[in-house]
Formats: structure tokens, C-alpha cells, sequence
């Protein structure tokens, strides 16, 4: 895989170590030897056992939670190999930790999705390879090359390989409208949309259903769960107004809190979510599927590597 004159090297952190070897795996590259421990105090360590000189460096790691953890890996990790003289360093952040803080919601928030872009670019990344940003918008925060992934195509295979009865896509908010639509092009079905409404504080939401999802087979399509709040009580009224049966997906399966408990106990049949994230046992249900991201990610790699484009990967 030479092609470009300078040899290629992936590395990972402690998010998804998994992820990582399989790209590498993919890519026909051993995972690049590298130990990223804690001193005693909680600060990060990092040994690259390996020449990187005038290599193309790749360092996988998604922002996860423990975020802060993950994000201070990786950053320690760029500028390692920016000191040992990597040719060039890519960070490849499967998922975007911070992404929702994009824009000021209210008086004095910070824009925590922008500053984290500058400590990426400061501590010597070249490029980074990233999927489903929560806003895509976080592609200007960078003064370096963005590759924008999408997940849409990933878990579409899936659910044509399913041969679902009467789909119909839904999004669960007005957020997700476009990645719905997306989404539905593919399955050539219709889509429907939930419009959830607080009447005042403290009162719980109203949610009505834009769209026919009557006898059809509903599939919720959102960029990541988090609490899985939004989504369970989605299915809840897609039952309720007459779906036959409700699936869910997501890019990003990051299952904070109640999340859990929320899916096993809700009306969704089943809930695909790629890998971008890793599942711990305690996150693992029988009604929870993953898709690997891992050949989409090695194709981009490769493409970079080697000049080529890599917005053809979704032509």
C-alpha cells in the first residue's frame, strides 16, 4: 500500500482499541505499538514504541465518554508524534465529543465544539476524519482539511438486508429531518416526522406525528442516543398512532444514564447503532444490534493516503 512514499501507521488510545485493530486489519497494517497509561497523579502517559519519522500517522479515537479522558489521550498522542516527526498526522474521532455545543444557546456559553477544534489543530494535527457531526457546521470551526463521514449508507444496508414490511423513516425531532430523508431514498419509502411540543415547563410533551405511519413499520433515525429519552418516547406514540412496529437506529451509540434501562423497557423492537462507540457487557442487549464502521473508515484512510477523493465513497 505504499503509493505515496511514506509509510502508514495506525495508532489508538484507550476509546476504542477494537475499532482501531480492525481498521488496521482492514487496511492490511499491524496497529502501531503504542501504551497510553496514567501517572499516579491522573496525568496522561504516552510511549510511541515505534519510529514514526516521515510516517502517515492515523490515530483513531473517538470522544466517548470518559470525554475529557479521551480527548486529552488523543491530543497528548498528536503531539508525540508531531515531536518524534510524523510526516503527517490524521485524527480520526469516529465520534465528535462536544459536538452539541456548537452555538451559544443562551447569554455566556461557551462554544466548546470550537475551542476543542483549535486544540486539535494546535497540538499538530493535519487533517482529521470524522462521521456524523451532531452539527455539520463544526467542519468551519477547523483551519485544517475535514473528511465527513456519513453513517446513513452503513445502517441502510442493514435494513435492506431485513426486507422490512411498509417502512417508513422517521425522525424523531425537526433536527433530523434531512438525515431521514436520506435515509428514506435509499429504501424508497416514505417519511414521517414527530413534533414534539412542551406546553409549559414541568408538563410533560405532547408529541404529534407529521405523516402517514398507520400499518406501516416505523424506523427511527437519529445521528446519536444519548439518555434515549427522545427515542423511547418516540416509539411510545408511533404504537400509539398505529405503527405495526417500531426500530430504531443510530450512528452513535453513546447510552448515558437511564439509556439502558429506557430501551429494554420501551416499545422498540430492535436498535441498530454502528460502532463508533464501543458497548461495554453492561450496555449489551439482545434488542441492541451493531454494524461495524470499520471498512468505511479504512476505505477513507486508504483514499487519503493515497490522494484520492474521498467524497466518491457516497456517490
Amino acid at each position: 500500500m505504499n503509493t505515496s512514499g511514506n509509510e502508514i501507521k495506525i495508532f489508538t488510545g484507550n476509546a476504542n482499541p477494537e475499532l482501531a485493530a480492525e481498521i488496521a486489519s482492514e487496511l492490511g497494517v499491524p496497529l502501531g505499538r503504542a501504551l497510553v497509561s496514567t501517572f499516579s497523579d491522573g496525568e496522561i502517559a504516552v510511549n510511541i514504541n515505534e519510529t514514526v519519522r516521515g510516517a502517515d500517522v492515523y490515530v483513531v479515537q473517538p470522544t466517548c465518554p470518559p470525554v475529557n479522558e479521551h480527548w486529552m489521550e488523543l491530543l497528548i498522542m498528536i503531539d508525540a508524534m508531531k515531536r518524534a516527526s510524523a510526516g503527517r498526522i490524521t485524527a480520526v474521532v469516529p465520534y465528535y465529543g462536544y459536538a452539541r455545543q456548537d452555538r451559544k444557546a443562551k447569554a455566556r456559553d461557551p462554544i466548546t465544539a470550537k475551542l476543542i477544534a483549535d486544540l486539535v489543530t494546535v497540538s499538530g494535527a493535519d487533517r482529521i476524519l470524522t462521521m456524523d457531526l451532531h452539527a455539520s457546521q463544526i467542519q468551519g470551526f477547523f483551519n485544517i482539511p475535514v473528511d465527513h463521514l456519513l453513517g446513513v449508507p452503513i445502517l441502510v444496508e442493514y435494513f435492506q438486508k431485513k426486507k422490512l414490511k411498509n417502512p417508513v423513516i422517521v425522525s424523531p425531532d425537526m433536527g433530523s429531518v434531512t438525515r431521514a430523508r436520506n435515509f428514506a431514498q435509499y429504501l424508497e419509502a416514505p417519511i414521517a416526522i414527530i413534533d414534539k411540543r412542551r406546553p409549559k415547563d414541568n408538563v410533560a410533551e405532547v408529541m404529534n406525528i407529521i405523516g402517514d405511519i398507520k400499518g406501516y413499520t416505523a424506523i427511527l433515525v437519529d445521528d446519536m442516543i444519548d439518555t434515549a429519552g427522545t427515542i423511547t418516547e418516540a416509539s411510545k406514540a408511533l404504537k400509539k398512532f398505529g405503527a405495526l412496529d417500531v426500530y430504531a437506529c443510530c450512528t452513535h451509540p453513546v447510552f448515558s444514564g437511564p439509556a439502558i434501562e429506557r430501551i429494554k423497557n420501551s416499545d422498540i423492537t430492535e436498535l441498530v447503532a454502528a460502532n463508533t462507540i464501543p458497548l461495554p457487557p453492561e450496555k449489551q442487549l439482545d434488542k441492541i444490534k451493531t454494524v461495524t464502521v470499520a471498512p468505511v473508515f479504512a476505505e477513507a484512510i486508504s483514499r487519503i493516503y493515497k490522494n484520492k477523493s474521498v467524497s466518491t465513497l457516497f456517490d
